[in-house]
């Protein structure tokens, strides 16, 4: 492995613990329209791209509305949850700080990008990051690798000089398909699946034990 040189995370489920908000948000809009949700919904539309899973909430939840409206109004609900109360994962804060000593920051996430914006703007993280990718600026969300590809790209540091920071099975695959040094803290509510977790290169149980030290080992 190369020297890591940029550290790029992920949004949902490492700064900010909002996949339940996600599922929360999408779940009640379905069954105010009549969709037809299901208990693998969530998993499914982990890491999709913003045009991916309003398309899945449309297609296969049976939602009348387009794609486009579902996802307005979805990310209008997100925007309302996170000014009332931003979930941040414990210790994220400081970890972003920690690893921003030695290393160029950049984010690649699947969220939507006025929902990384106000996440890091509310957080006060904003100033930490280089770069900030959402998966709606990409052809293809996780688990392709297309977002980590355009954070290094913007970054100018090769793939295999960074290491990524994810919780997802979708994620962690994303990260490895970009050839990354993949450092995994799997989501306790939605755990990623043992096949995708065994393509990590460090699994760690907390944020708080992401130091510069298991970065670069």
């Amino acid at each position: 492995m190369s020297e890591v040189e940029a550290v790029v995370f992920d949004l949902d489920g490492v700064l900010v613990d909002s996949e339940h908000v996600w599922d929360e948000v999408r779940e009640a809009l379905a069954r105010e329209r009549g969709g037809r949700w299901h208990e693998r919904a969530q998993a499914d539309m982990m890491g999709m791209s913003s045009t991916e899973w309003s398309r899945y909430m449309h297609d296969a939840i049976g939602l009348a509305e387009s794609p486009e409206e579902i996802n307005a109004e979805v990310v209008r609900r997100m925007l309302d949850r996170y000014s009332s109360e931003l979930p941040l994962v414990p210790g994220a804060v400081e970890a972003v700080e920690r690893l921003g000593a030695g290393f160029r920051l950049a984010v690649a996430s699947s969220s939507n990008r006025p929902l990384i914006d106000a996440v890091l703007s509310a957080s006060g993280l904003d100033e930490r990051f280089e770069v900030t990718v959402s998966s709606e600026e990409v052809a293809r969300g996780k688990p392709a690798p297309d977002v980590y590809l355009e954070a290094a790209r913007r970054l100018g540091v090769p793939p295999a000089r960074c290491a990524a920071v994810e919780d997802s099975g979708n994620g962690i695959r994303a990260a490895h398909a970009a050839g990354m040094r993949v450092l995994a803290i799997p989501n306790r509510r939605y755990p990623p699946p043992s096949d995708a977790l065994a393509l990590a290169d460090v699994v760690l149980d907390s944020v708080e034990k992401l130091t510069p030290t298991v970065v670069s080992a």
